[in-house]
C-alpha cells in the first residue's frame, strides 16, 4: 500500500503539480490521482478474492498504464536533470546574455547618457519568469511524452496478450533417448489464467494451437486457473479438446493453492487431462514425471521429488514437469533429464523481465541449471494486467533427439 502511494505521490506531482498552475485544473488532477491510487490495491484485493471482479479491465488496466508511466518518467529524470543543471550554470555565469552580463548584475550607463541618481543601480533587463516558464515548458513535455509512450506500449500489450498464443519450437538433446523416440514432440503450455477477464474462446484459442502442432505428449505445466470450478468450469470446457498421441497431462502451479485445487485436479482429470501428483508414467521408453507446485508446501499438498522420481531405471530418460524452473535444484539430485516449466511468463511486460530473473534461474527459452536442461515456456495466458510486452503467450514445441 505504501510502495503504492508513494508511485502515485510521485505521478502526480510530474503528471499534474509540475506542468499545471495552480487553480482548478491542479485540483481535478489531484483527485483523479487519489482515485487512481485507491483503484490500484482495490483491484488487486477485491478482484483476486472475487468480491469485485467488475474492477478488473478498468483496474488491472491502470496497473499496465502506471507502470508504464512509472518507467518512462523515471528515464525521462536523466535528460531533465541535466537540462536543469545546465540552465543553472548558465545562470551563474551569465551565458546568453545580449550584453555578456549576467541577469541583475550592475550596468554602467552609456556615454552620453546622465548620471543615476544618488543610491540608483541600473540592472540588466531580464523576464521575471524566464526560468519558471522554462522549467514548465520542460515539465509539460515530459508529461506528454510519458503519457504517449506508456499508452502506446500497453495498447501494443493488451493486442499481444489477448492475441492468439505463438508456436515456440526447440529441440534439446537426451543422451539416454532411444534412437526410436528421436523426434518426440511435447506440447509445453502454462500459464492459462482462466479467469475473469477471459472467456471460452481463450481457451479453444490455445488448444487449436496445441492440436495444430500434433504432439506426442501435451504438458499442462500449472497455473491454469485463477478462480473457482463453479465461477470458471465453463471456461475450461475446452480443454476436453485437447488431440495428443499419448495424451495430455497436468501439474498444480502457485495459483491452484489459492482457486481450489482439489476441485480443479478433480476437474482436470474430468477434461481427460491427467494430473500427474508427484508420481511417474513410462510411455514407451520415456518417463514422464510431475511434481506438485513449491506453493502447495502451504496448503498442505506439498511436491515429493522422491516419491516422482526415487525408485527408478535411471537408464531410462525422465522428463519432469514442474510449475517453477527453481524446482530443478531439488530435481537435479535425482537425475533428471529435462525439466520443463512455466510460472515466469517470461517476464511479461519487460522490463519486468529482469527483477523475475532474480527469483527464478531461467525466465524464458531453455537453460542448464544445476547439470539439468530447463525448458521455460512464456504461458499462454497472463496474469493482473491483460498486458503482454516482450514476451509474447506461447505454446511451446519441444523436440526430444537422441544423440
Amino acid at each position: 500500500m505504501v510502495v503504492i502511494g508513494l508511485i502515485h505521490f510521485y505521478l502526480w506531482k510530474r503528471l499534474v503539480k509540475d506542468p499545471l498552475p495552480p487553480g482548478r485544473a491542479r485540483r481535478i488532477g489531484a483527485v483523479i490521482a487519489v482515485a487512481l491510487a485507491v483503484l490500484a490495491p482495490a483491484t488487486l484485493i477485491g478482484v483476486r478474492s472475487g468480491a469485485l471482479p467488475w474492477l478488473a479491465w478498468p483496474g488491472y488496466l491502470w496497473i499496465a498504464l502506471m507502470f508504464y508511466l512509472l518507467v518512462t518518467l523515471a528515464v525521462l529524470e536523466i535528460p531533465r536533470l541535466a537540462l536543469v543543471l545546465l540552465w543553472r550554470s548558465r545562470s551563474r555565469t551569465g551565458k546568453g546574455s545580449a550584453s555578456g552580463t549576467a541577469p541583475g548584475d550592475p550596468v554602467e550607463p552609456a556615454a552620453g547618457n546622465a548620471e543615476p541618481e544618488a543610491g540608483q543601480v541600473l540592472t540588466a533587463e531580464k523576464p521575471a519568469d524566464d526560468g519558471i516558464e522554462r522549467r514548465v515548458l520542460l515539465a509539460r513535455g515530459a508529461a506528454i511524452f510519458a503519457g504517449l509512450t506508456a499508452a502506446g506500449i500497453t495498447g501494443y500489450g493488451v493486442r499481444t496478450a489477448l492475441g492468439g498464443p505463438q508456436i515456440a519450437r526447440v529441440q534439446v538433446p537426451l543422451a539416454k533417448l532411444p534412437r526410436t523416440l528421436d523426434g518426440t514432440r511435447l506440447a509445453v503450455v502454462s500459464d492459462i489464467h482462466l479467469g475473469p477477464l477471459t472467456g471460452m474462446n481463450h481457451a479453444r484459442r490455445i488448444v487449436d494451437v496445441i492440436n495444430s502442432v500434433q504432439a506426442d505428449i501435451v504438458c499442462v505445466v500449472g497455473d491454469l486457473v485463477d478462480g473457482s470450478v463453479a465461477e470458471l468450469g465453463r471456461f475450461a470446457a475446452p480443454l476436453a479438446g485437447i488431440q495428443s498421441r499419448q495424451g495430455a497431462y497436468f501439474v498444480t502451479g502457485n495459483h491452484e493453492y489459492y482457486s481450489g485445487f482439489q476441485e480443479w485436479v478433480d476437474e482436470v482429470a474430468r477434461l481427460n487431462i491427467r494430473p500427474l501428483r508427484n508420481e511417474r508414467l513410462e510411455l514407451g521408453g520415456l518417463d514422464l514425471a510431475g511434481v506438485n507446485d513449491l506453493g502447495g508446501a502451504d496448503a498442505g499438498d506439498p511436491p515429493d521429488f522422491a516419491k516422482a522420481l526415487g525408485d527408478r531405471d535411471t537408464a531410462r530418460p525422465v522428463v519432469l514437469m514442474a510449475h517453477q524452473p527453481v524446482a530443478v535444484h531439488d530435481a537435479a539430485p535425482y537425475g533428471v533429464d529435462l525439466q520443463v516449466s512455466g510460472h515466469t511468463h517470461g517476464g511479461q511486460m519487460a522490463p519486468f523481465n529482469l527483477l523475475v530473473g532474480l527469483e527464478q534461474p531461467v525466465t524464458s527459452g531453455l537453460g542448464t541449471v544445476d547439470g539439468v536442461p530447463v525448458y521455460v515456456t512464456n504461458g499462454a495466458g497472463f496474469w493482473g494486467p491483460p498486458v503482454r510486452v516482450g514476451a509474447p503467450p506461447q505454446v511451446s514445441v519441444v523436440e526430444l533427439r537422441s544423440k
